[in-house]
């Protein structure tokens, strides 16, 4: 059995080479003449599996892609010719969701606002949208839920449209893309949104980067209107808009779900799919892989302030990091794909234990844990 991996995918040798034969390729590269003879092929969002990809995929069976997201692939298609397909769905949930909040802290900090006194919009309210609910909920963020699909069913939470979501003090988007459909989210974000927000509004889009128009967004941004934006995602990835790079408050690789623990569960999740593809049993397991963190934990011995929750989600992760790399290599230097290829280990908050000395109670650090913290065993 041959198996192609993208090499991207942390432990995918590992775990798929029980199966056969595995290779890991370039995802964006990927030719279909690589797919002859091939079984099984496992991918993430760079890679477009379409009929031009597939021309010479004469043994495939099973594509596999360790994302939340399924834009890149045609569903039908596999349909047609017999190929099971799965995803990953919520796999690096906490990941982006991380990343949000590690973002608004250096917001917070740049633009001296307190996050406490703002409303969040969460645009695309599942696996991510839920998680940064209980971020939210732990900082004593106010918020506000937009999602036209989830609203009808749901009725414990109260929904707005987007045009009252457009009121918020920070927007953020956590949606597939879609091009038809009552609800489109394909330049969801046009120059008319851009136009009617209010002067200082916060946006970040770590969904996809067709959900912002980005030609729209660099005429609103150089014609001086203020909106500090924090892209992850951008159009015509890997091809960035140079223009828009500067206008930018932070700038990032399409990374906000690349920790070590999403980007491992993505895998995972589709091993153990492949397992069962094949009529296996799963015989390999992700704490079998994952190293021990450079930061296990932290002893408070004080009740956590909002400084204190800053320094230690910053002490975990900063988005500053990969804003710097992004500056410095994804258009003068080595570029966008290099720094997905390359991306330097990162951990989720869950990563580090926290504690407290006998004065800090149980009840002080609840906030933490919600927030994504672990508790001591």
């Amino acid at each position: 059995m041959r198996i192609l991996v993208d090499e991207n995918m942390p432990y995918a040798r590992q775990l798929f080479s029980e199966f056969g034969q595995v290779e890991a390729i370039s995802g964006r590269d990927l030719t279909p003449s690589k797919l002859k003879d091939v079984d099984g092929l496992m991918i993430r969002s760079v890679t477009k599996v379409n009929e031009a990809l597939l021309t010479e995929a004469n043994k495939l069976s099973f594509v596999g892609s360790a994302t939340i997201g399924t834009d890149h692939v045609d569903k039908s298609l596999l349909m047609s010719r017999d190929i099971s397909f799965v995803n990953a769905p919520g796999c690096n949930a906490h990941s982006v969701a991380d990343y949000l909040i590690s973002a608004l802290f250096v917001l917070a900090q740049q633009h001296q606002f307190n996050l406490r006194d703002k409303t969040v919009a969460i645009i695309g309210v599942g696996n991510i949208g839920t998680r940064v609910i209980d971020k939210c909920e732990a900082l004593g963020i106010n918020y506000l839920l937009c999602d036209p699909f989830k609203a009808p069913a749901d009725a414990f939470r109260q929904y707005v449209s987007l045009e009252e979501a457009a009121r918020a003090d920070i927007i953020t988007f956590h949606v597939p893309l879609t091009r038809d459909g009552q609800y489109p989210t394909f330049h969801m974000v046009d120059e008319a949104f851009l136009s009617a927000l209010n002067p200082g509004t916060v946006l970040v889009n770590a969904s996809r980067g067709e959900v912002i128009d980005n030609k729209a967004l660099y005429h609103v941004l150089s014609q001086g209107k203020q909106l500090p934006t924090v892209l992850d995602v951008w159009e015509n990835e890997p091809h960035v808009m140079a223009e828009l790079l500067p206008l930018v408050e932070l700038a990032t690789a399409h990374i906000a779900g690349y920790s070590l623990e999403g980007k491992a569960r993505g895998t995972e999740m589709i091993y153990q799919a492949f397992a069962d593809h094949c009529g296996r049993r799963v015989s390999q397991h992700l704490e079998d892989f994952l190293p021990h963190p450079e930061i296990a934990g932290f002893n408070l011995g004080q009740p956590p302030t909002p400084e204190i929750v800053q320094r230690l989600v910053h002490a975990v992760y900063d988005v500053r990091r990969d804003d710097k790399l992004f500056r410095e290599h994804a258009l003068a230097g080595k570029g966008f794909d290099w720094l997905r290829r390359f991306y330097p280990e990162r951990r989720e908050l869950s990563s580090a234990v926290i504690t407290g000395n006998p004065s800090v109670t149980s009840l002080q650090l609840a906030p933490l844990y919600q927030l994504g913290f672990s508790r001591p065993d």
